[in-house]
């Protein structure tokens, strides 16, 4: 027999089960898709006004791209721990064990401020040796704005940390809109007190991070004050006692969104690095006017990349306690109506993003200050937005399929595809993409012959930004042979990189006999490889997973 408690957590949960999956997406999906952009909007929100201080302009801009990879690291840690809690919370309360739900969620309280104080200390006591990894080096002056900004920021860690981590833990009680409304007010406290501090109390880069922080407190303090009357979950004394069991099965779930935001964090870094090395070697970037131009460019698309992807992983992470009820009663149908809503929701937000960036990218930029810049800054970010940002439609929903795993606690085949797809494609675009921007400079560190770059250009032209393309066919031929299917992909791997380059070499290139003609048979056929190799392995994970045909057991 139910006790009154346990009757009231069944009827505010039985909505999960019962309403339209539309309804209960825009319910849920769409407050938490606002919560994360607005997150994302906290550091844009600096680099806006930043940007349009007049002691400020780029070189403040770069100085917060050097402190954002860290940023989204504390975020990286808060997301797989809340979003982690979640997932297993809401495959709990769909299974009827109130027990473990509230214990994973205190537990998670628990581990948020001790990772967030943690990760407070590390940033205090090697601040310098943080900033020269992220690039901050690039000039004294961005260095000197970076270490200014970077107190600051280090300071309100623990605060960022845990009220983004019980961002999701909030909705998996089912209050998705106090979540977005927590995360609102932080930001628009930030907002209020940004021109305030930068224009009217001139705090510079210290008055942008403060506001940051000021921000970050208010949406903790609303969160702590929502704990305290949850409505599904009970918290005790005792459910603040972290159980290792249970933060290993919430962190096991929550590790796709970590790998999520950290793949940006080590992109960031390698691609800061990059600009660093090759604005040395170009004729206008190693002037001390303009050096710290491409990394002020690369954070303001590195950010909007982030507002877009945001928007993907909220959308995903906001069906988490949908799909994760449903998944622990065993209602397979309309967990697999929930994924279809997502993949269309998911291509609508990249192709919007695709032609924002690609169409009007100097308008993009006038909110950064562009007209007060020079014309190599507006040439070099056009550049860059349409070059970065020209697959966003693929990365909207390979992260929305990855995270929505997370709910059917299918934690290892979600880590293991995100981890294939954003090292191998995150890799591929952003040193083919620095090799697109910079080739010369590249190419020079090993000739200084013009008629060799010149000829290396070529290649790289063709080439540079198609090397992202082999994720796909690599990582789903990996796939494929891990569910013991090894003919057909050689097959298709013969059939792509042999058979149809020697055709190409006597049909295309005898045709019009060019080196550009010669270069473009490699992306062509991965292509190709990858459109055969996807779809084959998609036939191959239905027969062998059958995912919405068989119950998963969620060991308690």
């Amino acid at each position: 027999m139910q006790t009154e408690s346990e009757t009231s957590i069944a009827q505010n949960a039985r909505p999960l089960a019962t309403q339209p999956l539309g309804r209960l997406m825009r319910r849920y999906a769409v407050p938490c898709m606002t919560s994360l952009v607005v997150a994302a909007l906290y550091n844009m929100v600096d680099q806006v006004f930043i940007a349009n201080a007049p002691d400020l302009g780029s070189v403040g801009n770069a100085a917060t791209t050097v402190v954002f990879p860290l940023t989204v690291a504390a975020l990286a840690i808060a997301v797989m721990l809340g979003d982690g809690c979640c997932a297993f919370v809401s495959l709990m309360l769909g299974a009827g064990k109130q027990e473990d739900a509230h214990r994973a969620v205190g537990g998670t309280v628990t581990v948020s401020v001790l990772a967030g104080l943690v990760l407070m200390a590390a940033y205090l006591l090697f601040p310098d040796t943080l900033l020269t990894w992220f690039g901050g080096r690039v000039n004294a002056g961005t260095f000197e704005k970076a270490q200014e900004y970077f107190f600051w920021i280090a300071l309100g860690v623990p605060l960022y940390v845990f009220g983004q981590a019980m961002n999701p833990v909030i909705r998996s009680d089912g209050s998705p809109t106090f979540a977005m409304v927590a995360t609102l007010a932080g930001a628009a406290a930030n907002l209020v007190l940004d021109p305030l501090l930068i224009f009217v109390w001139h705090f510079g880069m210290a008055g942008a991070a403060i506001a940051t922080v000021a921000g970050q407190a208010l949406t903790a303090g609303l969160s702590i004050w929502y704990l305290t009357r949850m409505k599904q979950i009970h918290l005790q004394k005792d459910s603040f006692r972290p159980r290792a069991h249970l933060l290993g099965k919430c962190a096991k779930l929550g590790m796709t969104s970590f790998l999520a935001q950290i793949s940006l964090v080590a992109a960031m870094a390698a691609t800061n690095t990059m600009l660093r090395i090759c604005s040395a070697q170009d004729a206008v970037f190693s002037q001390e006017d303009f050096s710290a131009i491409p990394m002020a460019v690369f954070g303001i698309v590195m950010k909007v990349f982030q507002i877009v992807i945001s928007c993907a992983i909220g959308l995903a992470a906001g069906c988490i306690p949908v799909a994760g009820y449903n998944m622990g009663a065993g209602r397979y149908d309309r967990v697999k109506g929930l994924l279809t809503r997502l993949l269309a929701a998911e291509t609508v937000v990249g192709l919007i993003a695709l032609l924002v960036v690609e169409l009007l990218p100097d308008q993009v930029m006038l909110l950064f200050g562009a007209q007060n810049e020079s014309i190599h800054y507006t040439l070099f970010a056009r550049r860059c937005f349409r070059v970065y940002l020209s697959m966003i439609v693929l990365a909207c929903i390979n992260k929305g399929t990855f995270i929505f795993l997370q709910s059917l606690g299918k934690a290892a085949a979600s880590t293991l595809l995100s981890m294939a797809q954003e090292i191998v494609f995150g890799v591929g675009l952003v040193l083919g993409g620095s090799l697109f921007l910079f080739g010369r400079e590249f190419l020079a560190l090993f000739t200084t012959e013009a008629a060799v770059i010149d000829a290396g250009m070529k290649r790289v032209q063709v080439m540079g930004l198609a090397y992202c393309i082999s994720a796909f066919m690599d990582c789903t031929i990996a796939a494929s042979r891990g569910l013991g299917k090894t003919i057909v992909p050689t097959v298709i791997v013969i059939m792509g990189s042999c058979v149809f380059r020697v055709i190409w070499v006597y049909s295309i290139f005898a045709h019009f006999h060019t080196i550009p003609s010669l270069y473009l048979l490699y992306p062509c056929s991965w292509a190709l490889t990858a459109i055969a190799e996807i779809f084959y392995f998609i036939h191959c994970y239905r027969d062998s997973m059958k995912l919405f045909h068989e119950p998963v057991t969620v060991q308690a």
